[in-house]
């Protein structure tokens, strides 16, 4: 029997990383909408950090804390598990959401790039999830990773972005083994959810989309009820990945 037994997961609290605005945002709304109490991790996002904190608690008081903090302050990241227990004396879910993107074409690369793109993606994932591993286990609670397609397919000109997600799909198996049977680790891979902050001409989005089996771009609702689902309906399931791309792995 884990905590998540018959969906209930009414009083149980998430930590969510990256969750101002985009996915993050999106997450926060369908585990607030279960009930769930919630830290929200921000970096530089604290006005929108703020309003989507007054939205849920207009609906439901006392029900959302923020904290801010760089990830890649790794003596940081226990702070964030200290919110949580200091607001509700427990923490149920980790959602490791927070991530880096941009192009690192092979020749330009520089250390500084390397450290931040591995440290946001996969070093800060494993250093949070370790500072909140014994909470997690106290509750049979769980880990969510965001992950990405492009870990298995890399995506031409961000090798080191693709290099890091694989990391996070290897870092998701590896503490399924380490932390089970007390917290179950999975990761969801999105697809074609949202385009990038930088710029994307209209025909390298139709080309996109075009490489899908559902010929159509999916949207942050299909990634937060892929986590919901690993969150309260999955109790069977560790180490795996949910594919969330419409099929376009599955294109040439």
């Amino acid at each position: 029997m884990t905590s998540f037994d018959h969906g209930n997961l009414a009083g149980k609290v998430a930590l969510i990383t990256g969750a101002a605005h985009r996915v993050g945002a999106m997450i926060a709304r369908a585990l607030h909408a279960q009930d769930m109490n919630l830290v929200l991790h921000y970096r530089h996002s604290g006005e929108a950090a703020q309003r989507l904190q007054a939205e849920m608690n207009a609906a439901r008081a006392d029900s959302v804390v923020l904290v801010q903090a760089d990830l890649l302050d790794s003596v940081a990241l226990p702070t964030l598990v200290n919110t949580a227990l200091n607001a509700w004396q427990r923490l149920d879910v980790l959602v490791n959401n927070a991530s880096s993107f941009y192009p690192t074409p092979v020749g330009s690369v520089t250390e500084a790039q390397w450290d931040d793109l591995m440290g946001s993606n996969l070093k800060a994932p494993f250093f949070l999830a370790q500072a909140a591993a014994p909470s997690l286990a106290q509750q049979h609670g769980c880990i969510v990773n965001i992950v990405d397609i492009h870990a298995d397919r890399p995506l031409k000109a961000h090798p080191v972005y693709s290099i890091a997600k694989a990391g996070l799909v290897m870092l998701t198996k590896a503490l399924a083994r380490e932390l089970g049977p007390q917290v179950r680790v999975n990761a969801v891979a999105p697809g074609a959810i949202l385009w990038p902050e930088h710029d994307l001409d209209a025909a390298a989005k139709d080309y996109i989309i075009s490489r899908t089996a559902l010929k159509r771009q999916g949207a942050p609702h299909d990634i937060a009820q892929a986590v919901l689902f690993l969150i309260r309906d999955a109790g069977y399931i560790s180490g795996h990945v949910l594919t969330v791309d419409g099929g376009r792995s599955l294109s040439n």
